[in-house]
């Protein structure tokens, strides 16, 4: 039986903080109505994260008091796929750019394309 890595609630999150700290200053200012939160299981299964929400690319006059789009980064599949602790730090900041450039309207393809 593979061995989970266990990473708590509170170092998780901080986790989240730090790969969010490593988008560029220029890129961070543009977001928008967006929160990002750390949920424990996803939805569906496999999801290691999840945007949901209306993709400043596709925002228009019409875009107004709205609440605010969702980044949910998904705890226990993230450290269910890794070995290390070293391996959470690493697709935690793979999840979170990944879904932050959805944020910015790019999809997945294009996000794979670029490594992310």
């Amino acid at each position: 039986m593979a061995r989970v890595i266990e990473v708590s609630r509170e170092k998780f999150e901080e986790l989240v903080s730090e790969a969010l700290d490593t988008i560029p200053p220029d890129l961070t200012r543009a977001m928008s109505n967006v929160v990002v939160t750390v949920v424990d299981d996803p939805p569906e299964p496999h999801l290691l994260g999840l945007y949901t929400g209306v993709p400043l690319t596709e925002r228009g006059d019409w875009y107004s008091a709205v609440l605010p789009d969702r980044i949910e980064i998904y705890r226990n599949p993230i450290c269910q796929i890794c070995d290390t602790e070293d391996d959470v730090i690493d697709e935690v900041r793979i999840t979170v750019v990944h879904e932050v450039g959805h944020h910015f309207g790019i999809d997945d393809a294009r996000l794979h394309e670029l490594g992310w």
